[in-house]
Formats: structure tokens, C-alpha cells, sequence
């Protein structure tokens, strides 16, 4: 069987590409070096800050594609491809409504994330324990409603049920902003129309394919638009219900190097 005319592959991370320690799997850097000799863009996709994702692949950063902050910020081989900021009073009034949230007894900690850099208020070591592995480069704040920054992501991390209150607020609060339940205690917020589906959609137009020539691994519910975008769409095994019902393939598990394996067998590598 020939091989299908593959020119973008996109991975989310955690529960994804990963390991189920949050590891990167053997063999990740060999493949992006095969995948880019061969023509193909490899692109990780996450809502991690963009330092954090290009230190995470120094190895083969300089060609590679970047899906950041779970699409508003979006890089092909170092260059901008899209930037999408949030309007800054907006920002600022949805912080302090969450922070009343805080004051209410929710045990929440706020990150808003800025081109330049994220920013916090509180910094606890329970809390910062969460945020550190995604966002590299972080400064500490005594006012979140006042950063000096393009502010293109809010992230909240909520220690409780994400579902219960905290989610189901920013649904409502934020509307029409999407707002990504990005893991079982993180929610994000982004400019209205942004996630990670906008941005495999700039890169088809920046790279002139389409969907049929994409090839999308992702297994959370921030990953739906995404696996939208590609005919060729795996959800992990792993991965939630709804992820698995939108993608048109399944792949072994991130504990199985699901996405590494899948890739090299489609593509004949």
C-alpha cells in the first residue's frame, strides 16, 4: 500500500505523545529528524507556554513547528505564524471575578500567560509544583489585572472538581471565548474563536496542504477541534469518550509509544 502524501504530523502531549510519567518516549527526536528528511512538518500541540514547548525539543527546535497555549500562539521554524491576544480589560475583569471565586473558598491558582512570559500571584509550592512543567518562563506579580504583557492565554488550575464550579463559571463568564478543559484540574481561556484546530488550519494555509494531507494524535477534550482538521485524525486509546468518537483512527495508548508507532507504520518510515 502506497504511503498517504503526509506533510504535517501534530501531537498533543500529556496523555498523548508522553509517556504516562510525562516523559518524552525514546525514539521522539529520530522520528521528527526522519519525518523532516522526508518533507514533513512535525508539530507539537499543547496549552504549554511556547519556552517551555521549545526547550522541551532543543534538540530539533529550530525545525520545528510549534503549537502553543493551545493555539493562540502558533510558530513554524522559528517564524510567528499567529499570534492571538486577549483584549487586556477583558483580562483583567475576568481575573478578578475568579479571584472572588478564591475568596469564596475555591482552592484555585491563576496564570495568566503572556507572550513574553505567564504570570502569577500565588506561590505556594503545592501550587507552583502544577504550573512550573508548563510554563518556563514565569514572573511573579502582585497584580494580575495590571501585566505589562500581550496577554493571549488565561489558565486556571483548580485543585478541587474542575467540573463542579470553577469550569462551568468560565463557561458562562467568558462566553463566547472558548474555554479548554485541558486535564482534570486545568481550564484555559482563550480570544474567542482560538484552539488548537484554528491553529492546524493557519499552518495548512502558511504550508499550502489541506486536511487530507494531516495527520492530527490527540486524546482530551482540547484536542477536539484539532482532530477536526485532519482526515487523518487518531485518538489514543487512552483517550476521553468524546475523543475517541470525533477521530476517524484509534492508536495505541502513550504508554505504548501510540504515537511514534502509529506514524512510522502509516507512513512506511
Amino acid at each position: 500500500m502506497t504511503a498517504p502524501d503526509i506533510r504535517l504530523v501534530v501531537a498533543d502531549l500529556d496523555g498523548t505523545l508522553l509517556d504516562e510519567h510525562k516523559q518524552m518516549p525514546t525514539g521522539t527526536f529520530e522520528l521528527v529528524r526522519d519525518l523532516q528528511a522526508a518533507g514533513v512538518a512535525f508539530a507539537p500541540a499543547s496549552g504549554r507556554q511556547w519556552a517551555t514547548l521549545a526547550a522541551m525539543f532543543e534538540e530539533v527546535a529550530d525545525d520545528l513547528v510549534i503549537i502553543a497555549e493551545n493555539g493562540a500562539y502558533v510558530t513554524d521554524r522559528g517564524k510567528q505564524v499567529a499570534v492571538h491576544p486577549l483584549d487586556s480589560d477583558w483580562v483583567a475583569g475576568a481575573v478578578r471575578e475568579t479571584e472572588a471565586l478564591a475568596d469564596q473558598g475555591v482552592d484555585l491558582g491563576i496564570v495568566v500567560c503572556g507572550v513574553r512570559s505567564a504570570w502569577i500571584t500565588r506561590t505556594d509550592r503545592r501550587f507552583l509544583d502544577q504550573v512550573e512543567p508548563y510554563y518556563r518562563r514565569l514572573q511573579v506579580t502582585d497584580d494580575l489585572t495590571s501585566v505589562d504583557d500581550t496577554i493571549i492565554k488565561l489558565a486556571v488550575h483548580d485543585f478541587g472538581d474542575l467540573e463542579a464550579v470553577t469550569a462551568p463559571f468560565l463557561q458562562e463568564y467568558c462566553a463566547p471565548r472558548p474555554v479548554a478543559i485541558s486535564g482534570a484540574h486545568w481550564v484555559d481561556v482563550m480570544a474567542e474563536g482560538v484552539d488548537k484546530g484554528l491553529a492546524v488550519r493557519e499552518l495548512q494555509a502558511e504550508m499550502g496542504i489541506d486536511a487530507t494531507q494531516t495527520m492530527v494524535f490527540g486524546d482530551y477534550l482540547n484536542d477536539y477541534e484539532m482532530l477536526q482538521a485532519a482526515d487523518w485524525s487518531f485518538a489514543m486509546s487512552n483517550a476521553h469518550p468524546d475523543i475517541l468518537d470525533i477521530a476517524n483512527y484509534t492508536a495505541p495508548p502513550n504508554h505504548e509509544n501510540g504515537v511514534i508507532t502509529t506514524v512510522r507504520s502509516v507512513l512506511g518510515l
